[in-house]
C-alpha cells in the first residue's frame, strides 16, 4: 500500500514537503500546468492535476493554512466545485520510495476511464460488491482519518482508509440488472473469485495462442525514417501533442520489427489519430509497400481521401479511393492499378475486402473504427492480421478489442491530450423549440460558421428542411442522406466542406470522422432515439477548431422520456469535458447491456465480479501461463 497526499481545508500545509513529495510521486513542476501530473506553486496558490481527476485543483493558502480547495476549468479558469479535502495519488506506475511494486499489484485498467460517484456499485477486491456511500472521518489511534464508506448486504458498512483506494473499482458488467450485494464476512465472495480464476484459463490460453502465432510469423521489417519522412512530418500544420508523438514512435517501432504489427490506437474524436496513421502510411510507401485504409462509411472514405491526397501532394505518392462515389469503370481501373502496384495508398469502405481486390505488395492495413464493421468483415480482418502490419484507430474500442489490448495480445497506444487551443463543446439538452433553433443557427451564421442539423429519419427530412428554411430565410440549407445518388451526395458534401452551405440537414451519415473545422454548431432532433455512443460521436463533429462549439440535443416537447434515454442524455451532460470517449463507451454498455461479448461463460464471470477485476484476474492468468511456458 502507498500513502496518498491528503490536503484538508482549514489545516496546516507544509509547503516544501509537499513540493518534494509531488516530485517523488512522479509529478512535474511547471510555471503553468497543462496536463495530468503537472503541478505549479506560486506563492499562496498551488495548482495540482492528479491523474484520477477530470481537471486540476487549486489550493489557496493564507500563511500556512489552507483557505480553499476547488477544482477548476483548465481553459476558462472558472471554478467547477469547492472541496473540503483533496486526495492526491502517485502518477500511474510511480511508487514512493521503500514501497515494493509487488505489494501494490481495471495498473488499474480503467483508472482514467471510469468515474466513481456516490451510490455507484463498487467492487472491493477482498470483500466483494457493495454500494459507495461517500467519505467519513473516523478517529483511530488519536488521529482522524478519511475513509471510503461502502455499504454491503443487511446495511453493513465497510470503512476503507483512503490510502487503500486502489483496492476499489467501479462495478462495470454491461448488465441491465443491478448486481447482488455481498454480505460482509461471508465466504461467498472468496468462492466466486476462485471460480472465476479457474474459469478464465480458456481465455488466457486463447490470448497466448494469438501471441505465440504472431511471434512465430516473420513480417516485413520496415526501414528507419528517410529524409522525406522527416520533411513530410514537418509539413504538418499543427503542433503535435506529446501523446501523438509517443504514439507515432510506438507505431514506427512496431513497423521496424520483424513481428507483424497489430496495434490499437485509441484517442477521442478529433484528437489526431489520423495524423499518426498518415505518418505510418507514408513510412510504408517509402519502403515501396502498399497501404489499404478501411473505413466504415462512404463519406468518411471521401474525407480521408481528400486529407491523404493533400498531405501527400508534395511527394510521388499515388492515393486512390473505392466507394460508391466511384463509377463501375473507375472502380475497374483502380483495381487494375492496385494489382499492378501503380496505387500506393487505397482508401475504401468494406468493398476493399472483396476477393477481386488484389495488391501487388501490401505492407500496411489501417482500420478506422473497427467496431462499426460486420461479423463477416471482422473474420476477413483476422486473416489479414497474420500477413501484414495492422493499425486500428478508434475512439470507443469494442470490449473484446480492449481486452486484447489490456492483456497484451494486441499492443495499444492512447492519445489522451487534446490538441492545442481545443475547447470543450457546450452541451445543451432541451425540448424542441423553433426559437432556440433559429437563435442557434443565426448565432453561427453571424460568426461565419456552419451548422449540422441531424434528423435520423429519411421520411420527413424534406419537411424539416422546409421548416428550417422558413425559420431562417436567406440561409443556405442543403440535405444529405444515404438514399441520395452518390454523385449528388458527393457534390453536397464537397460544397459543405468548402463553406458554400450554411446548414446541412442530414441523417447520421455524418457521424464518423467528418472534419469540418468551420462547423461549430450541432443540432440533433429526437436525440432520445439515439444510443449514447452515437450521440457522443455526433458531438465530435463540432468543436474541432479554436471557436467555442455548441451541441443542442433536442427531445419532443412534453414527451416523457424512457429511463434509458434520460440516463444517456444525463451522461452526455456529465461527460462534456475533453477526452471522455472511453467513459462514454463504458456508460453506454452499462445502459443498454452488452449482450454476449466473449461467450456465455466469460460473460457470466464479468457479471459476477465486474469488468475491472475480471481483467486483473485474466492478466494474472496470462502472466502465470507465460512464466510456466518459459520454464
Amino acid at each position: 500500500m502507498f500513502e496518498s497526499i491528503k490536503i484538508y481545508k482549514g489545516e496546516n500545509l507544509d509547503y516544501k514537503s509537499l513540493a518534494a513529495k509531488l516530485v517523488e510521486y512522479g509529478y512535474e513542476r511547471r510555471e503553468m500546468i497543462s496536463e495530468t501530473c503537472d503541478f505549479s506553486m506560486r506563492g499562496g496558490i498551488i495548482d495540482i492535476f492528479p491523474p484520477t481527476f477530470e481537471g486540476p485543483v487549486r489550493i489557496e493558502l493564507s500563511g500556512n493554512i489552507v483557505e480553499s480547495i476547488r477544482s477548476y476549468s483548465l481553459l476558462s479558469s472558472e471554478t467547477l466545485e469547492e472541496h473540503a479535502m483533496v486526495i492526491v495519488l502517485p502518477k500511474l506506475g510511480i511508487y514512493p520510495k521503500k514501497k515494493k511494486i509487488a505489494d501494490l499489484g481495471e495498473k488499474i485498467p480503467l483508472v482514467s476511464f471510469v468515474d466513481i460517484q456516490v451510490n455507484d456499485y463498487v467492487v472491493h477486491v477482498d470483500h466483494g460488491i457493495g454500494i459507495f456511500r461517500g467519505f467519513k472521518k473516523i478517529k483511530f489511534c488519536e488521529e482522524e482519518k478519511e475513509n471510503i464508506v461502502i455499504e454491503y448486504a443487511d446495511n453493513d458498512k465497510l470503512y476503507v482508509p483512503t490510502e487503500e483506494i486502489h483496492l476499489i473499482q467501479k462495478y462495470v458488467a454491461f448488465e441491465r440488472r443491478p448486481p447482488k450485494l455481498y454480505k460482509l464476512g461471508s465466504k461467498m465472495w472468496k468462492a466466486v473469485k476462485e471460480r472465476v480464476k479457474k474459469g478464465v484459463h480458456s481465455m488466457a490460453f486463447e490470448l497466448l495462442e494469438i501471441n505465440a502465432m504472431r511471434s512465430k510469423l516473420d513480417g516485413f521489417r520496415f526501414s528507419k525514417d528517410t529524409e522525406w519522412q522527416v520533411q513530410f512530418e514537418n509539413n504538418f500544420l499543427f503542433k503535435e501533442t506529446p501523446d501523438q508523438l509517443r504514439s507515432t514512435a510506438e507505431v514506427k517501432k512496431d513497423m521496424e520489427s520483424t513481428k507483424p504489427m497489430d496495434r490499437l490506437l485509441c484517442g477521442d474524436v478529433g484528437y489526431g489519430k489520423t495524423e499518426v496513421a498518415l505518418r505510418a502510411a507514408f513510412k510504408a510507401v517509402m519502403d515501396n509497400k502498399q497501404v489499404a485504409m478501411l473505413v466504415p462509411t462512404t463519406i468518411l472514405a471521401e474525407q480521408h481521401f481528400i486529407t491523404f491526397k493533400n498531405r501527400m501532394k508534395d511527394f510521388p505518392v499515388m492515393v486512390e479511393m473505392v466507394s460508391r462515389f466511384r463509377t463501375q469503370s473507375e472502380t475497374g481501373r483502380i483495381l487494375k492499378e492496385a494489382e499492378s502496384g501503380a496505387i500506393d495508398i487505397l482508401i475504401g469502405t468494406h468493398a476493399i475486402l472483396r476477393k477481386d481486390i488484389k495488391f501487388k505488395d501490401l505492407g500496411l492495413v489501417i482500420i478506422d473504427e473497427e467496431q462499426r464493421f460486420g461479423v463477416k468483415d471482422k473474420e476477413k480482418l483476422k486473416k489479414v492480421r497474420l500477413m501484414v502490419d495492422v493499425l486500428t484507430l478508434t475512439a470507443t474500442p469494442i470490449p473484446r478489442t480492449l481486452y486484447m489490448s489490456l492483456m497484451g495480445a494486441k499492443d495499444m497506444s492512447i492519445i489522451e491530450t487534446p490538441p492545442q487551443d481545443r475547447l470543450p463543446v457546450e452541451v445543451i439538452v432541451a425540448e424542441y423549440d423553433d426559437n432556440l433553433i433559429k437563435k442557434a443557427i443565426l448565432f453561427e451564421k453571424k460568426r461565419d460558421g456552419q451548422v449540422f442539423f441531424v434528423h435520423n429519419r429519411i421520411e420527413g427530412i424534406e419537411k424539416i428542411a422546409d421548416r428550417i428554411r422558413g425559420l431562417v430565410p436567406g440561409v443556405k440549407v442543403a440535405l444529405a442522406h444515404g438514399r441520395m445518388h452518390s454523385k449528388e451526395l458527393e457534390g453536397i458534401m464537397r460544397e459543405f466542406m468548402k463553406g458554400g452551405i450554411d446548414v446541412l440537414i442530414s441523417t447520421v451519415i455524418i457521424e464518423s470522422g467528418i472534419d469540418i473545422p468551420n462547423a461549430n454548431t450541432l443540432i440533433v432532433n429526437r436525440s432520445d432515439m439515439f444510443g449514447l455512443a452515437d450521440l457522443y460521436q455526433l458531438k465530435g463533429r463540432v468543436g474541432r477548431f479554436k471557436n467555442k462549439a455548441h451541441a443542442y440535443f433536442l427531445v419532443p416537447r412534453g414527451h416523457v422520456l424512457s429511463r434509458e434515454s434520460e440516463r444517456r442524455l444525463d451522461a452526455l451532460e456529465r461527460y462534456k469535458d475533453l477526452g471522455s470517449g472511453f467513459k462514454i463507451a463504458m456508460e453506454d454498455l452499462e445502459i443498454r447491456g452488452a449482450g454476449n461479448l466473449l461467450g456465455k461463460e466469460q460473460h457470466g464471470y464479468i457479471s459476477a465480479i465486474g469488468f475491472d477485476l475480471y481483467c486483473r484476474i485474466l492478466r494474472e492468468a496470462v502472466n502465470g501461463l507465460n512464466k510456466y511456458a518459459k520454464n
